[in-house]
């Protein structure tokens, strides 16, 4: 059971894992409602925009026709025996922005640095952040969302294709990305160039050599 998930967005869920082989292709709101034995598309479709949300659905495409699970959610329930683990997607520029590329494996991960809604690790390549005690290396937990409060620290993908971990303000005109290392500048874009992805939540460090 998914906390952040409503009894009918989690029915919904789990309809779509038990029956993803069972579909010729990815079903539409039409197959989905006539397989689940539901009258009102209407309301499915709100429950499918929160599983959206919650990284759980993949986002409709203008070519794409029905409903897909995320590679989020398909990891993440192959590794529901082990509550503690969570999904290790790849590294985050704590520097100029490298590429995203999602390589998931999975790593356990204390409760407490952790929150209740779905997380990811990344782990920090660069040293933009090392006045907040952010350090090359260091493994970040972040908690999977699409909006911030202005002065957290935030995954941003940027022009849809390179992440960066920066502290965030927002506003109408721009939004800037801040470093925490006073040799580095703002870096600034129009709105609808950044994407958040997440909100740190936690955060892990190895002394050995080979961290």
């Amino acid at each position: 059971m998914i906390k952040s998930l409503t009894r009918k967005q989690q029915e919904i869920f789990d309809f779509l894992l038990q029956n993803q082989d069972n579909f010729p292709h990815p079903p539409t709101l039409e197959e989905l409602c006539a397989g689940m034995g539901l009258k009102s598309r209407g309301s499915l479709h709100n429950h499918i925009k929160a599983l959206i949300n919650e990284n759980l659905i993949e986002a409709p495409e203008r070519k794409q026709r029905g409903i897909r699970l995320t590679e989020y959610a398909k990891q993440m329930t192959d590794h529901s025996d082990d509550q503690s683990a969570l999904p290790f997607v790849g590294f985050i520029a704590a520097g100029k922005p490298i590429e995203a590329v999602e390589n998931i494996t999975y790593m356990s991960i204390p409760e407490q640095l952790k929150t209740q809604k779905p997380c990811y690790v990344l782990k920090v390549k660069g040293d933009s952040m090392l006045e907040q005690g952010i350090y090359d290396g260091d493994w970040v937990i972040i908690e999977q969302r699409c909006h911030a409060r202005n002065g957290e620290i935030v995954v941003a993908l940027v022009n849809k294709a390179e992440a960066t971990l920066k502290f965030i303000e927002q506003y109408p005109h721009e939004t800037l990305l801040i470093p925490a290392n006073s040799t580095m500048e703002a870096l600034r874009y129009n709105p609808e160039q950044v994407e958040i992805q997440g909100v740190l939540v936690g955060q892990m460090r190895s002394y050995t050599k080979n961290h």
